[in-house]
């Protein structure tokens, strides 16, 4: 290793492992790395800012030869990412991502996915359609929100602030939460656009604890597809997110910069976007 000045060892940093999104991720780059012989690190932020930046650096340390990356919900400031890129370590962003960094990344177009979302409630008959949204850091929950307040106000629907809710650990609890605090602000709700399934499936819970009907009452779309989503019930619509796809995509953005960085060639980054699908399924009308 050290004369071929190569570890053969990446490094992988996520939010959250226990996520079906993130873990089809990290199946997708392990399933590139190992026909490579690279040994994979994985490491979880917490959504934490600061724990993020102690794991780029200890990454650092352990010598990998490169570094994939999910940013947490909590960072706001990319300075341990430039100082990573001064380092010339390769870097490649998964998913969520800061676009004033000058490195590769993998992504999907969630402003588009978000209005397709909302675009399929308005075409199903809803009116009054909400939007639980993620905190307002990530790059991925404010394209959510904007693709969500376009396809209202391009289909005539004009975009009513008090129906937006901010949720910051987008848990089960949280679906929970916030459709008990829908129905005390809002009984003319007919549609709820959620930015992710787990906080999607929390609210149907709560929904069906209390009559609620769905779709006939409220239609529920979601966002990544998990596995509970076609499991519970009313099955849930949401967007398909190719989090396995992403994970291959990555790895292989980062091999073929390792590559060129050890013969010290020109290095291209690329920005790959991934295409999404709406799934229908029993939580909105046909």
């Amino acid at each position: 290793n050290l004369r071929t000045k190569e570890s053969k060892t990446i490094g992988i940093i996520i939010p959250e492992v226990v996520h079906h999104f993130f873990s089809s991720v990290i199946k997708g780059i392990i399933s590139q790395a190992e026909k490579k012989g690279y040994l994979v690190i994985i490491l979880q932020s917490n959504e934490s800012y600061e724990l993020e930046k102690k794991q780029l650096n200890l990454l650092v340390s352990k010598r990998v030869d490169g570094i994939l990356i999910s940013l947490a919900n909590g960072t706001g400031d990319f300075k341990h990412l430039n100082d990573l890129l001064a380092q010339e370590i390769p870097l490649v962003m998964i998913d969520k991502i800061a676009k004033v960094i000058n490195c590769s990344k993998v992504i999907i177009n969630d402003r588009k996915a978000a209005y397709k979302a909302t675009k399929h409630l308005i075409d199903s008959g809803c009116k009054r359609i909400a939007h639980f949204r993620g905190p307002l850091l990530p790059q991925n929950s404010i394209d959510r929100f904007l693709g969500y307040k376009n396809a209202l106000t391009d289909n005539g629907i004009i975009y009513d602030p008090s129906l937006v809710y901010i949720l910051n650990d987008m848990s089960f609890d949280e679906g929970k939460y916030f459709a008990k605090q829908i129905l005390k602000d809002h009984d003319d709700i007919d549609g709820i656009f959620i930015n992710t399934d787990l906080v999607a499936i929390g609210a149907i819970s709560e929904f069906n604890e209390r009559g609620i009907k769905i779709p006939e009452d409220i239609s529920i779309v979601g966002f990544s597809n998990w596995f509970m989503s076609s499991v519970i019930s009313p099955s849930l619509t949401t967007i398909n997110q190719p989090g396995f796809k992403m994970g291959q995509t990555g790895f292989k953005l980062l091999y073929k910069e390792i590559k060129k960085r050890k013969k010290a060639l020109p290095i291209d980054f690329k920005t790959v976007e991934l295409s999404t699908e709406l799934v229908k399924r029993a939580s909105t009308k046909n």
